[in-house]
């Protein structure tokens, strides 16, 4: 089973560490990885986003142009990326910033107010992970567990409680 995956919004909303992490993830589990980032000149405040492709099966190509799954964190994003999402696909949002409807009624979509919950967690800056939550617990493309070890081995461990946090309330938004 292969998840293609966008993750996309403003630079420093934590896009690109979203995709690592599970990019990380996948690799810890053995799965074939591509990650690919995508921003523009202004790394903060700028758009944003990048491509993770996991699978059991080799990777041919690291662009995602039909994604299964795609995550968002700004109206811009949802804009552009919304049409491309497959039939049946996913589309986690962070309803706080995104101040829209979806257009279509053929996806599955989890509307997460990620930035009060990351507020209540202690700042805002960890909204990502709430929305990585919810993407790996609706998923399963890994389990939170290997989510959890991944990011206690590639993250830094004086966030690893408040991200833990976060994420465990994105995944009870996909249940």
């Amino acid at each position: 089973m292969a998840q293609e995956i966008i993750f996309a919004g403003f630079g420093g909303q934590g896009i690109l560490s979203m995709g690592k992490f599970l990019a990380y993830a996948g690799m810890d589990c053995d799965l074939n990885v591509s990650w690919l980032p995508s921003y523009g000149p202004e790394m903060r405040g700028g758009t944003a986003n990048c491509s993770v492709i996991l699978s059991e099966d080799p990777v041919g190509s690291p662009i995602v142009t039909d994604p299964t799954a795609l995550v968002v964190m700004n109206r811009p994003s949802l804009d552009k990326f919304e049409k491309q999402i497959v039939k049946g696909g996913l589309l986690i949002m962070d309803c706080d910033l995104v101040n829209r409807e979806i257009e279509r009624d053929d996806i599955e979509v989890i509307k997460i107010p990620a930035q009060t919950e990351a507020e209540k967690i202690g700042s805002k800056k960890i909204a990502n992970m709430v929305l990585l939550g919810a993407l790996v617990e609706k998923t399963k493309i890994v389990s939170m567990d290997e989510l959890l070890a991944s990011l206690k081995a590639h993250g830094k461990e004086k966030f690893y409680e408040s991200n833990k946090k976060a994420l465990e309330i994105g995944a009870q938004y996909a249940k």
